[in-house]
């Protein structure tokens, strides 16, 4: 894809099927911050040494362009994602849901506060861990004005989050002889 060189100089971005917004304004900030999170979880990605959590993070990035597409686009257009098939459903945070009882089922999840850092895959993980939860906090935003109104969305993120947490375990679980 090749760069609209200029286009956002004066401070504005366009959404998707719609019109230029700010780019300080809250869909701009929202969906930049999954950007953000999906160059994170490619951070997190290359430094797994489980080959495991390196294809659980490859589906959640391959899933993000989704979630920023719904993001970037005005309620009033949201038709027009179906049409790409590009709609957070039912069925992506059903399968993040079995990712988490499979990690589950892989390692003993701790009953006390962790301190991130036990592996370098595993730290990587838990800083997309709060980046996601960023982004969750400015998908609530938007749908409390209105300007995001599938649910899915943030159901999606906060399970992206669930999953992270248990994955981020579930690497750190070697160097402890966990896995």
């Amino acid at each position: 894809m090749k760069p609209n060189i200029g286009a956002g100089d004066k401070g504005t971005t366009a959404l998707l099927f719609g019109r230029r917004v700010s780019k300080a304004s809250p869909q701009p900030e929202a969906y930049g911050t999954v950007d953000e999170l999906n160059s994170t979880l490619g951070l997190a990605k290359s430094l797994c040494r489980q080959e495991y959590s390196r294809g659980i993070i490859d589906d959640i990035q391959k899933d993000l362009g989704i979630v920023a597409a719904e993001i970037a686009t005005e309620p009033e257009r949201h038709e027009e994602l179906g049409k790409h098939g590009w709609i957070v459903s039912d069925e992506m945070v059903k399968k993040l849901e079995g990712s988490i009882e499979d990690i589950e089922h892989k390692v003993t999840m701790p009953n006390k506060f962790i301190i991130p850092g036990a592996t370098p895959g595993a730290a990587a993980i838990d800083v997309a861990r709060a980046v996601v939860r960023r982004a969750e906090r400015r998908v609530v935003s938007l749908m409390e004005t209105g300007d995001l109104r599938n649910q899915n969305v943030a159901a999606y993120l906060n399970r992206v989050s669930d999953v992270l947490f248990a994955l981020a375990r579930f690497e750190e679980a070697e160097t402890m002889g966990g896995v």
